[in-house]
């Protein structure tokens, strides 16, 4: 049988390993699609906050038909470093610097994206109203940049956390989206506050210079927002996405096995590129991970760059967890 529904290896894990997708939320883009058709027509794609790369390599494999292969572009931006994906053009860069916004209109030789996604979230505390309010910073800040590359008539899908005071979030979006639509992937968890945002129409105001410095989130605002009416409120449809025959991340499933057949381990597709906690668990084995000083700092740092230059590929290692994001993290 499966894993408990608590396992973060459930059913869209291992069809992300078997399917070779870099992580489980590639389906989560995938089933968008399907209730939404965001990839019709598109020849100009953008992917913020891209790493592992998941959502770029979904952008890869359907857009880039055999016909109109030469045609599209791809753009995947992240801090991080991502392992090359083909018809990809990865950049490292800030979201929130006006440079990475023309660096990526360059890359479409003066045009603009159709589309624009981004998969970004921060590293969560598990105090919800921080990580709600980062959450809702980031998305401002992918809207930010989305607003220098997006066309007009594009189309713009973001992770958002539902929270209490999301419906201010939503006012920002529909000032830029004439539609605006909170849709939930059957591959995200029922227990996760996480949806995504898909903005359709990209009509900014008549005016508007789009710009780095405009933070977009006005703090002056009524607190009782949810208590207006009429034209004042706004409402934002929200939808189940994917079909209800597909599975659902948090139930149990059989292994499709044949008759006496065992279960086969299958590595995943691209662990993460030197990931900051590699030190941590180097400091962990050594018992310093609490106690350690700038000098033994230092010194477990050599050893994690030694072991790294003379280890066997960390696709060798024997187990492998994933993280917050459901991006897959190989623990030796």
């Amino acid at each position: 049988m499966g894993r408990s529904s608590k396992d973060k290896r459930d059913i869209y894990y291992r069809l992300a390993k078997e399917e070779g997708w870099r992580a489980r939320s590639a389906f989560k883009l995938l089933q968008i699609n399907e209730d939404f058709d965001i990839f019709s027509g598109v020849t100009k794609a953008v992917d913020l906050c891209a790493a592992p790369g998941s959502w770029s390599q979904v952008l890869s494999r359907k857009l880039r038909k055999e016909e109109t292969r030469d045609q599209v572009k791809i753009v995947a931006v992240d801090l991080q470093a991502m392992a090359p994906l083909p018809g990809v053009i990865q950049l490292q860069g800030d979201i929130t610097k006006v440079s990475t916004a023309n660096e990526i209109v360059s890359h479409f030789e003066g045009e603009k994206a159709d589309l624009v996604v981004c998969d970004g979230a921060p590293d969560v505390t598990g105090l919800h109203d921080i990580d709600e309010y980062i959450q809702a910073q980031l998305l401002l800040a992918a809207l930010n940049i989305t607003t220098h590359v997006l066309k007009s008539g594009g189309t713009f899908v973001a992770k958002i956390f539902r929270g209490k005071d999301v419906t201010l979030l939503y006012s920002q979006l529909k000032i830029f989206f004439p539609t605006v639509t909170v849709s939930k992937p059957r591959s995200s968890r029922n227990s996760s506050i996480e949806s995504f945002v898909v903005c359709q129409g990209y009509s900014p105001p008549k005016g508007y210079i789009a710009n780095m410095s405009n933070p977009l989130l006005d703090h002056h605002y009524d607190v009782n927002f949810n208590s207006l009416t009429g034209v004042n409120r706004v409402i934002v449809p929200f939808l189940a996405c994917g079909d209800l025959s597909a599975y659902d991340s948090d139930k149990n499933y059989p292994l499709e096995l044949e008759l006496g057949a065992g279960y086969k381990h299958i590595a995943p597709t691209q662990p993460p590129i030197n990931p900051p906690y590699k030190t941590a668990c180097m400091l962990k084995k050594n018992d310093q991970l609490a106690k350690q000083s700038v000098a033994s700092y230092s010194s477990i740092q050599e050893q994690v760059s030694g072991a790294c230059k003379h280890s066997p590929s960390s696709s060798s290692t024997t187990s492998d967890v994933k993280n917050e994001d459901g991006d897959v993290e190989p623990t030796s």
